[in-house]
């Protein structure tokens, strides 16, 4: 018969891409791992993975192997989880993933109020941006996902519970001593000649600042890209280009910078959580997403 556990390590190592890697992910020493896939090769007599200089592939049995395994984990996870209804949440886990800015701002305050009603379950928390975090869901790696998406653009897969929490409204940025700092009422239009910091290219936000500009009949001169707001106020303080920054970003703020929203209207993400559908639900998701909405609206007065 074939070992839970060994059927796990496998199917970690399938997505990570390295013995390393999934050790890393499971708390192991690499011998282990290497060991439990020998063990899993010697049981089903054949080669599962093909081992290469940087890292590990699935041979066609490994393929066939992980997704039969893929449903066993997700079966016993589902057990697992009417257990933990059972008990009342008494126990069980939430595994959770957010995009940074909501990571910093959001999360943080549903998962105190969590732990303070339910302190037995166990909570994890990854980050990433929309798109490398709904595969995971879907994959049934995570139990809620905080999303961003803009209107007419989803990340979402029709099997997936969609809750709307709040607008984050991207506001512009500006130096100090900009010469349209003093302007009373400023349109995207104002800004056709100048520079521009955004994110990377291939990223949501950026994709819309793109649109919102097309949309005013001008193609945004971008001069640098990151990732890390942070770093685009440091870039905006330093008079190298202008900015549109979604608000729960700004919950930090530079001093040597100034905000201002843009006429007739600011464009807008809409920040939701995301959950699977039917029974791969657990029992802790929804008392989480009643939280999430709560501290979602205690957020919603700083618009």
């Amino acid at each position: 018969m074939l070992n839970v556990a060994r059927l796990k390590v496998l199917k970690e190592v399938a997505y990570r891409g390295s013995f390393s890697a999934a050790a890393d992910a499971l708390s192991y020493s690499q011998s282990a791992i290497s060991q439990q896939i020998a063990t899993l090769e010697a049981e089903t007599g054949m080669m599962l993975l093909e081992r290469h200089p940087r890292g590990v592939t699935l041979t066609a049995a490994g393929q066939t192997l992980v997704g039969h395994a893929e449903g066993i984990l997700a079966r016993l996870d589902a057990a697992e989880a009417s257990l933990s209804a059972i008990a009342g949440l008494r126990g069980g886990r939430l595994r959770m993933a957010s995009f940074p800015t909501a990571g910093a701002t959001l999360m943080p305050l549903a998962i105190a109020t969590f732990r303070a009603s339910y302190p037995d379950v166990e909570l994890t928390l990854a980050e990433g941006e929309p798109e490398q975090i709904v595969p995971r869901l879907r994959a049934g790696e995570l139990d809620l996902a905080l999303l961003f998406e803009f209107a007419g653009e989803t990340p979402l897969q029709e099997d997936m519970t969609r809750v709307e929490l709040l607008a984050d409204p991207m506001y512009l940025a500006l130096p100090r001593e900009h010469p349209l700092a003093g302007k009373a009422e400023l349109r995207l239009e104002d800004l056709a000649e100048e520079a521009w910091v955004q994110t990377s290219r291939s990223s949501p936000c950026a994709r819309h600042v793109v649109r919102s500009c097309h949309a005013a009949g001008f193609e945004p001169s971008v001069t640098f890209e990151s990732d890390d707001y942070q770093t685009v106020q440091g870039l905006v303080a330093a008079g190298v280009g202008v900015a549109l920054i979604p608000e729960l970003a700004l919950s930090v703020l530079r001093d040597d910078i100034l905000i201002r929203a843009l006429s007739p209207a600011p464009p807008v993400r809409q920040v939701i959580a995301a959950l699977p559908a039917g029974a791969r639900l657990v029992p802790a998701a929804p008392a989480m997403l009643g939280i999430l909405e709560a501290a979602a609206a205690r957020l919603k007065p700083r618009a």
